[in-house]
């Protein structure tokens, strides 16, 4: 049950064997998953993988169009690199984003890979900020038909959708690299911040992903990442039952916080289902001693892991035994 609650960061040697050892939910790829490789030789990796797994593996990606790409950088899986979803609506308005998040969705199950860690929600109109070459670019309004729009795709192609960075990245600097402090009021994530998740959420998106930025309106002590403040709100206000998950818990931004270990149990005591990391070999067995030390309830991993099979039967990873025998 444990194991099901990460996703981790592919390893660069025995990933298959690791799979059976921690009984993983997934594994995230990076651009050195791809770099340099054919088609064959990826889709035969990631089936490596599968083929190593009891129950069907989440497979990853960061494709999200513009600065991130991870698998249309690699000209033997797709002539150019995905465009911004800025470049996009400039050239082709929402037909174009349309058929881009298709193409996408189609390149990348063709690979093996059934989950994009798309669309971004965060709400920037101003250049200087971290997050703007990857968000829309546009207002509130405008970036919650975006989300809504691409959410709607990737669920006719059965590809996993991830909304990120909740609660929304705002202005804040760059938590790969040190701690964000966000200090804007309460009403401005109600009014703005929210409305791209709220349409994600509405439109059926399968993931919610929580930065680490420290946000003071909802809780001024800890990363959004490991606040249960900031889980409750998402549940609650935006009313999301499928899974949530932590941005990566390597980054800088959370580490300063608490140690590998410790930062593990910390965000699933805070109500995430799964664990974006790359230290799993440290935190699996954490996560594990902390359910049999009482820190973690049996009936919490019972919570998160009911919502990750779902999804993956959702997106038919996983055969649905009720269809089997109709």
């Amino acid at each position: 049950k444990v194991g099901q609650m990460f996703i981790a960061r592919c390893p660069e040697t025995d990933a298959a064997s690791k799979v059976t050892q921690y009984h993983l939910g997934g594994y995230i790829l990076f651009a050195r998953d791809f770099t340099g490789k054919t088609k064959e030789e990826v889709t035969a990796s990631i089936q490596s993988y599968q083929n190593a797994a009891e129950i069907p593996l989440l497979i990853g990606v960061d494709e999200e169009g513009g600065t991130v790409n991870r698998v249309s950088k690699n000209a033997n899986l797709r002539e150019t690199p995905f465009a911004s979803p800025q470049e996009l609506y400039a050239q082709g308005g929402w037909d174009l984003i349309r058929s881009d998040t298709q193409e996408k969705c189609q390149l990348l199950q063709s690979l093996g890979i059934n989950l994009n860690f798309a669309p971004v929600c965060d709400v920037s109109q101003d250049p200087q900020d971290f997050i703007y070459p990857r968000s829309f670019g546009q207002d509130a309004e405008q970036t919650a038909v975006y989300v809504q729009t691409v959410v709607g795709v990737m669920s006719e192609e059965h590809m996993g959708s991830v909304l990120k960075h909740f609660p929304g990245y705002g202005n804040n600097s760059d938590t790969h690299t040190g701690v964000a402090y966000d200090e804007r009021p309460y009403e401005t994530f109600v009014n703005s911040d929210f409305l791209p998740f709220q349409a994600g959420i509405d439109a059926g998106a399968d993931m919610v992903l929580v930065s680490h930025n420290v946000v003071s309106c909802m809780d001024d002590q800890v990363p959004a990442s490991i606040s249960l403040p900031v889980h409750n709100i998402l549940r609650n206000e935006l009313g999301f039952d499928g899974v949530i998950i932590t941005d990566d818990l390597v980054m800088e931004g959370v580490r300063q916080f608490a140690g590998d270990a410790e930062i593990a149990v910390r965000a699933v005591q805070a109500g995430n289902d799964m664990l974006c990391c790359t230290d799993f070999e440290v935190q699996v067995p954490a996560v594990i001693k902390a359910v049999e030390t009482g820190e973690i309830t049996e009936e919490r991993l019972n919570e998160s892991v009911l919502r990750i099979l779902k999804m993956k039967i959702k997106l038919s990873i996983i055969a649905d035994t009720a269809d089997a025998q109709d």
